[in-house]
C-alpha cells in the first residue's frame, strides 16, 4: 500500500462515518464543479522531500518526508451565508484531525506517526466551504539493485 491508500482507507474507517465521499488526487481532479456528494475528503501528496542517502556503502535508502494534503468540501444547503457551513466544516475538522494525528501509516515503515501542520481555506463559494488540511508523514524510498 502507499501512504495515501493508507490515509484514505483511514479516513474511511472513519466510524461512524461522516463523509459521503473519501476519495485521493485521481477523484479530486474530476471534480468540475462541487462533489455530487458532500461533505466529502479527500487525500493526496502535496509535496515530498527526501534525505540525503543513509547507506555508506550498497543501494541507496533515502527517508522521504511527504506533505499531505486532506480536502474537505462541505456546504450547508440551508444556508448559503455560510455560518451553518462553517461550524460543519469545524466539525470535520476536527474528525480528520482526530482520525489521523498520531495515526502510523503501514507505508510509513519506521512507526513515525502522522502530524498536522495546518489548515487553510481554499474557498467559499454559494453556501460550499473548501478547506485543507495539511499532514506531515514519512515513508522511505530505496534502490532497487
Amino acid at each position: 500500500m502507499s501512504l495515501v491508500s493508507d490515509i484514505v482507507a483511514r479516513l474511511s474507517a472513519i466510524d461512524p462515518q461522516v463523509f459521503s465521499i473519501v476519495g485521493d488526487a485521481a477523484e479530486f481532479a474530476a471534480i468540475d464543479t462541487v462533489p455530487l456528494s458532500r461533505p466529502a475528503v479527500y487525500a493526496f501528496i502535496k509535496e515530498e522531500a527526501s534525505t540525503a542517502n543513509e547507506r555508506g556503502t550498497g543501494p541507496v535508502l533515502q527517508r522521504c518526508e511527504a506533505d499531505v494534503a486532506v480536502i474537505i468540501i462541505t456546504d450547508n444547503v440551508g444556508d448559503h451565508e455560510g455560518a451553518a457551513a462553517s461550524g460543519d466544516l469545524e466539525a470535520l475538522k476536527q474528525t480528520v484531525r482526530a482520525a489521523l494525528i498520531g495515526f502510523v501509516p503501514d507505508a510509513s515503515q519506521d512507526g513515525t506517526p502522522v502530524e498536522h501542520l495546518s489548515g487553510q481555506l481554499i474557498k467559499f463559494r454559494q453556501g460550499t466551504v473548501w478547506h485543507e488540511e495539511l499532514f506531515a508523514a514519512a515513508y522511505y524510498i530505496a534502490e532497487v539493485p
